[in-house]
C-alpha cells in the first residue's frame, strides 16, 4: 500500500521534524487555553440557564420577584404592569432558554471539533459518545457547521424582536432582518464555496 504522507516513508516509521518545523508545528498548542476558556465560558452559559430557569418555576407558582426578574431579563415592556406570568413572557423566557442551549452547542463544535482540527487528536473512534459529526469533521465542514448555527441563533433573536416588536423601532426591525439574510446569505456563499473547491480536485 503506497503512502503519501511525507512524514511517514516506506518503513513506517516517522520521521523527526527539524528543530524549526518542530516548533511551528508545536505551537499549535497555545490554543489550549482559548479552548480551555470556551470551556469556562460554557460553564457560565449553564449557570445563567439555571438561573433562568429557576426564576421562570418560581414566577409559576407566582413569585413577584422572579416575575420581575425575568421581565427586566428579557427586555419586555408593556403599558400594563405585569402581575402574573403570561404567555408572552413564557415564550420568551423559553426562546431564550432556547437561544443559551443553541449557543453552547455552537462553543461545543468550535472546543472539541476546533480542537480536533487544529490541536490534536481526541482519539474518540469506537467511543459510544462520539459526535455523528466529528467522525467526518475538517476545516471545511466546521466553517459550514458554524455558519448554521450561526444562522439558528439569529432566527431565534429574530422571533424574540417581532414578539416584542413594540418596545423595538422600525429601524431595529429592519436592521435586524438584514442581518438575518447576511448571515443567511453568507452562509450559503461559503457551503458553496466549499463544494466547487471539493469538487474541483475530483475533477482533476
Amino acid at each position: 500500500m503506497s503512502n503519501d504522507d511525507p512524514l511517514l516513508p516506506r518503513t513506517g516509521k516517522v520521521s523527526p521534524l527539524r528543530p524549526l518545523p518542530n516548533l511551528i508545528f508545536a505551537s499549535r498548542w497555545l490554543q489550549l487555553p482559548l479552548y480551555l476558556g470556551l470551556i469556562v465560558a460554557q460553564a457560565v452559559y449553564v449557570l445563567h440557564f439555571l438561573v433562568e430557569l429557576t426564576h421562570l418555576v418560581e414566577a409559576a407558582f407566582g413569585s413577584k420577584d422572579a416575575l420581575e426578574a425575568l421581565v427586566t431579563s428579557i427586555g419586555y415592556k408593556t403599558t400594563a404592569p405585569v402581575t402574573s406570568l403570561n404567555e408572552t413572557v413564557i415564550m420568551l423566557v423559553v426562546l431564550a432558554l432556547i437561544d443559551v442551549v443553541m449557543i453552547s452547542n455552537l462553543l461545543i463544535m468550535v472546543i472539541v471539533g476546533g480542537y480536533e482540527t487544529f490541536v490534536s487528536r481526541m482519539n474518540l473512534e469506537g467511543h459510544r459518545d462520539q459526535p455523528e459529526w466529528l467522525s467526518h469533521v475538517n476545516a471545511s465542514v466546521l466553517k459550514v457547521k458554524l455558519a448554521t448555527a450561526i444562522i439558528g441563533i439569529s432566527s431565534i433573536h429574530l422571533l424574540k424582536t417581532f414578539i416584542n416588536a413594540d418596545n423595538y423601532t422600525d429601524r431595529v426591525l429592519i436592521a435586524q432582518t438584514a442581518i438575518h439574510i447576511t448571515f443567511l446569505l453568507s452562509a450559503m456563499a461559503i457551503a458553496a464555496t466549499d463544494r466547487l473547491m471539493a469538487r474541483a480536485p475530483a475533477d482533476h
